[in-house]
């Protein structure tokens, strides 16, 4: 018996078409050998194959729906999103803490002018919230409905690096656009740095993220218009997350794991240098 995986497996007359008798040709199957017509040449990696070749290599790959391998890869211990609620519960917990003590705001927002001397500033501003109730609803909403979504499907170390590294890219925005000695308070930051890397990670899934561009598209457009609101902020969080969701997107296989720890790591090391460089250049020179 000749092997089928070589062109010696090809039919009698290698100049015809096995399915087409009446048609000449001399390109065959890289699978099985035999001669086709290009009405039957279907192309391979190398090559082309014939119709029952593709429907066999079709039949023999393995059933899965799209992107769960992408979950089990980043995320092998996704389930409830445990870091979303917690987020959720001490930013309330600070809330309630403002209306009681209302000194808790203004130690905790971010003025850039305090970025040398208190430095944790560039990240507690995530807690705490302006004294109306809208503004912690907002966040808060928004945080629920990406973050139940986001969290399992990254997993909870990962969602924590997003939120923190999205939320830095947020005050350094601030630190190189704002006032420098104006106050900055809310997570916004830190929600449109979830925002973006919703939209990165579920579009390269092959989701559809149209309603989240809207979303996105008109809370920028009210950060420029509306004031009070601080719109660097919100494009330094995007930035930060759309960069954080590249660097896991393109990590994701079990094997990279310490390569995507060193890129986080060194992403978080490259917004602090940027924090000192912006604050040497455009801060320090003001005292």
């Amino acid at each position: 018996m000749t092997d089928p995986g070589t062109a010696a497996g090809a039919e009698a007359n290698p100049g015809v078409c096995y399915r087409h008798p009446k048609r000449e040709s001399w390109v065959l199957c890289q699978r099985c050998g035999r001669t086709i017509c290009p009405d039957c040449q279907t192309p391979a990696a190398v090559g082309v194959q014939c119709p029952e070749c593709v429907r066999e290599g079709r039949a023999s790959m393995p059933k899965r729906r799209p992107g769960r391998g992408f979950v089990r890869a980043m995320s092998p211990s996704s389930g409830r999103p445990i870091v979303t609620y917690s987020i959720l519960a001490v930013t309330v917990f600070v809330y309630l803490l403002q209306l009681v003590f209302p000194a808790v705001t203004g130690a905790l927002a971010y003025v850039p002018a305090y970025t040398e001397l208190q430095p944790w500033r560039l990240l507690t501003a995530v807690l705490v919230h302006a004294a109306l109730p809208f503004h912690l609803l907002f966040n808060m909403l928004a945080l629920l409905v990406v973050g139940r979504a986001l969290e399992p499907l990254i997993g909870r170390g990962r969602f924590v690096a997003l939120y923190l590294l999205s939320a830095l890219a947020g005050s350094l925005a601030v630190l190189l656009l704002g006032n420098p000695f104006g106050s900055v308070i809310g997570a916004s930051g830190a929600v449109f740095g979830l925002f973006a890397a919703y939209i990165v990670i579920v579009r390269r899934l092959g989701g559809n993220v149209t309603p989240m561009l809207v979303i996105v598209g008109i809370n920028l457009v009210f950060g420029f218009f509306i004031g009070g609101v601080s719109w660097q902020a919100h494009v330094g969080g995007l930035i930060g997350g759309a960069l954080v969701a590249l660097i896991l997107l393109n990590t994701r296989r079990r094997q990279q794991r310490t390569i995507q720890l060193l890129l986080l790591g060194g992403f978080a090391v490259a917004l602090f240098i940027a924090v000192w460089a912006g604050f040497t250049l455009r801060i320090a020179p003001l005292f």
